[in-house]
């Protein structure tokens, strides 16, 4: 039987070894009063799209940070990230010629786990970095020791992002129903430019046609629906936002619209899927190359037993170069067990290398490599690719290399910021919408049947 911390019986890996045992509780009870982020009726709204998506009637575009940092919760930078997420669902409306269910990475992201408890520089080892959230990137004693403070302080700094998102959403934010405003001097160095502006006209033709058909800005007509999301990592932070609400059944995670389980904490019988099978918010679940029939047999049974769309999402994240063998192996298996998931390409996970100087980035090719060759096996074995979660940035960062201006390793470090993952930055980001764009249009002609 589910309760709110039957979690606290399984193994619960990923966790901060906090010091101070009191103090930590003192600060979940004050979590445990403060207002939600969200509300219930947002989250019901998103399962419902979500299951729309999973019948194929609308697109997710999932984009975000890989980790928030605090000093990230400044308007120019929330803009700028709503700016290129937003201007991408634009594009990919086009390209899929359906809604796009914008996902937000942020209002949360500020813990990430690591591939090690400690980091070890010289003779010196210290606890890893494991986000804003929990201690501070500085390599020192004080600085990675696990603080419960930043716990309070990350909630503050999601309400903050989550307020002035929404006040910017309301409030037309970014003159949508004018995309040749968009950033498009990167355009000119893509062999593909005159298909990319020709693309920005129809979008542009659509929203004034529509403007003039109903004598509103395009904007107006309805509000934008924004959707929040990160890895429900801290158990005990997520526990203590997780409520019952007044004329809705059962328990809603109220810091974040879409909690998902990473690759290290997905196990079955772990503690994160106990946690998450309890909530009736939509979740999802990275899932990786070494999966087994076995493992998806349970994530099905526990996280979806009545096999409802819009419930669970499988995000895969297998690499340019493995999702060839190993998609068509997961897409059996869920088809055995009779799911009725939502299908998501995390094409940045997998495609993640070292530099000879030691320095982590992904290839913009490998990363657009690995969605067209999902969009291609997804309709082969005879279904649709649901979305794209993309890590990305607005900000002119150069942490992944490739894209139309042929960034290289030798520009990484002008403005190499990231303390984890490396991102996408606007240019490459908005690049990445136009190619899964042309690529749904190509898509749809092959799947239209001929007269």
């Amino acid at each position: 039987m589910w309760k709110l911390d039957s979690w606290r019986s399984r193994s619960a890996l990923q966790q901060p070894d906090y010091p101070d045992l009191e103090r930590l509780s003192q600060v979940l009870d004050e979590l445990r009063q403060l207002p939600p982020l969200i509300t219930s009726w947002e989250v019901l709204l998103l399962r419902q799209q979500l299951a729309e998506a999973a019948q194929g009637k609308r697109f997710v575009l999932q984009g975000g940070d890989c980790a928030e940092r605090f000093f990230y919760c400044t308007p120019d930078r929330i803009a700028n990230t709503l700016k290129v997420l937003l201007q991408m669902s634009l594009v990919l409306v086009v390209g899929a010629q359906k809604p796009v269910i914008r996902i937000g990475r942020f209002a949360g992201q500020y813990a990430k786990p690591r591939s090690a408890d400690l980091e070890r520089r010289g003779t010196v080892s210290l606890p890893s970095y494991r986000g804003d959230n929990v201690n501070r990137p500085e390599f020192s004693a004080q600085a990675r020791t696990p603080d419960p403070q930043l716990l309070l302080r990350g909630h503050e700094r999601a309400a903050l992002t989550l307020n002035f998102v929404r006040a910017l959403v309301k409030g037309g934010f970014a003159d949508l129903h004018h995309p040749e405003y968009f950033d498009l001097d990167w355009v000119e160095h893509s062999p593909l430019a005159d298909e990319y502006h020709h693309l920005v006209e129809t979008i542009g033709e659509s929203l004034r046609f529509m403007e003039h058909v109903l004598g509103v800005r395009a904007g107006e007509t309805d509000r934008i629906d924004f959707f929040t999301a990160h890895e429900a990592l801290h158990l005990a932070y997520e526990e203590v936002q997780t409520r019952c609400v007044p004329r809705h059944t059962g328990w809603f995670n109220l810091t974040t619209h879409f909690p998902w389980a990473g690759l290290r904490t997905n196990h079955p019988e772990g503690a994160h899927i106990e946690y998450l099978r309890g909530i009736e918010n939509p979740v999802g679940v990275k899932v990786g190359a070494e999966f087994t029939r076995e493992q998806v047999a349970c994530w099905l049974e526990k996280l979806d037993p009545q096999r409802a769309p819009g419930r669970l999402t499988l995000i895969h994240r297998f690499g340019a170069r493995r999702i060839g063998d190993v998609l068509p192996k997961l897409i059996e298996h869920v088809r055995a067990e009779g799911g009725a998931v939502l299908w998501v390409c995390d094409p940045m996970h997998g495609n993640t290398q070292t530099t000879s100087a030691g320095v982590k980035t992904r290839h913009f090719a490998d990363i657009y490599d690995e969605v067209e060759q999902a969009f291609e096996i997804h309709r082969a074995m005879g279904q649709q690719l649901g979305g794209v979660h993309i890590e990305l940035t607005g900000e002119n960062v150069t942490e992944c290399v490739g894209g139309a201006r042929g960034q290289s390793e030798e520009d990484l470090a002008r403005a190499y910021e990231s303390e984890v993952d490396p991102r996408l930055n606007y240019e490459q980001s908005l690049e990445l919408a136009f190619l899964i764009a042309r690529k749904m249009k190509s898509e749809a002609n092959v799947s239209e049947p001929r007269a």
